[in-house]
């Protein structure tokens, strides 16, 4: 699949430990009107947060993944770190407790649709900040 992103697009970081939900969730943001970046765990997420952060604009993770930490974890980590990105958090089994979101963050389950994943991603980042495609 070709996708006609512009150089003035933003940039989304999507983490998922399962490949093919990763790739599907990156499309539906490619399509969307973003660039993406990709991680397969909290780790390499912060790893590209701490190279990328200026241009990162949305982070989008799934909650259980291996190692120490997790996707609320890193949804926690962005928004201290990093308060201009916009988080989505996504899951099929976990469901939020208090003080598992950020102020802010935005959680959905799964399986998602790309109409889902852009209206979750239109209510939580300004239109100025959204990517051409999604912006009203």
């Amino acid at each position: 699949m070709t996708h006609n992103i512009s150089g003035d697009a933003p940039y989304a970081l999507v983490v998922d430990d399962d490949a093919l939900i990763l790739m599907e969730a990156t499309s539906i943001l490619e399509d969307a009107g973003f660039r993406a970046l990709q991680a397969m765990n909290v780790a390499q997420a912060i790893r590209v947060l701490n190279q990328y952060n200026d241009l990162v604009q949305l982070l989008f993770t799934d909650v259980h993944m291996p190692g120490d930490a997790d996707g609320f974890d890193l949804a926690r980590q962005t928004t201290e770190r990093w308060p201009h990105i916009a988080v989505v958090v996504a899951s099929g089994q976990a469901q939020p407790r208090p003080g598992d979101l950020p102020d802010g963050a935005a959680f959905m389950g799964k399986p998602f649709s790309a109409e889902i994943v852009r209206d979750h991603v239109r209510k939580i980042l300004p239109d100025e900040k959204l990517p051409k495609p999604l912006r009203t």
